[in-house]
């Protein structure tokens, strides 16, 4: 026996069937394009943090290794070393650098200031129109990378200073200077620059980061 349907309309099961399909197929659909936006959203972000630090270690590099002997003399008068930093300096790592490019030809030396600081888990460079500065002289500041946990800078007076790690061919880097200053017990002497530097960066995300970088020849 063969039955017929009566016109031709859809039956309220035929109707719930197709919604629950539409259902499932939106849900995959949509599942699939928060997964898709939110990976490309975590690659943007990545790859934002990746130029961050690079950005921060390609001005440091640059910085080292146009390094000059040059003191300079702060707002306050007093004469600050061409090198200072560590613990108890006033900055992490201050020094004088070369090759200022001047593409205007401004009256100004070819040689700038250079301060690296770390407030509030951020790292500044500051940086000075002038070497030497007067009271009013404001430094431009730039902000290089976020949640840095530490920054701390190692100091090698002398190359026969240099030890290393054991057997292998790395530095051991532990008993170097913590603090490049003026010594307070021999006024109007200025400590020479040290023979390499060490900056070790410690980040929220990527962990301990360091570099080494010994100083061109003066």
């Amino acid at each position: 026996m063969v039955f017929k349907r009566n016109g031709e309309g859809f039956t309220l099961v035929e109707v719930l069937i197709a919604l629950s399909i539409s259902v499932f197929v939106s849900v995959i659909a949509y599942t699939s394009l928060t997964a898709a936006m939110t990976g490309a959203e975590r690659t943007r972000e990545v790859a934002d943090r990746i130029y961050e630090v690079n950005r921060a270690w390609m001005l440091l590099s640059r910085d080292m290794s146009h390094f000059v002997p040059r003191p300079v003399r702060d707002e306050y008068g007093e004469i600050e070393p061409s090198m200072a930093g560590g613990r108890i300096a006033r900055f992490a790592l201050s020094l004088t650098r070369t090759g200022w490019h001047n593409s205007v030809g401004q009256p100004r030396s070819h040689m700038q200031r250079v301060n690296y600081r770390l407030e509030d888990e951020v790292l500044w460079r500051d940086t000075y129109a002038v070497l030497d500065r007067a009271g009013d002289t404001e430094p431009r500041e730039v902000k290089l990378l976020q949640d840095v946990e530490s920054l701390q800078v190692r100091f090698l007076p002398t190359v026969e200073a240099a030890q290393l790690a054991g057997n292998s061919l790395l530095l051991d880097t532990r008993d170097w200077e913590e603090n490049w200053v003026i010594d307070t017990t021999t006024p109007g002497e200025l400590p020479g620059p040290p023979a390499a530097v060490e900056i070790l960066l410690e980040l929220k995300d990527w962990g301990e980061l360091r570099r080494l970088y010994v100083l061109p020849p003066l």
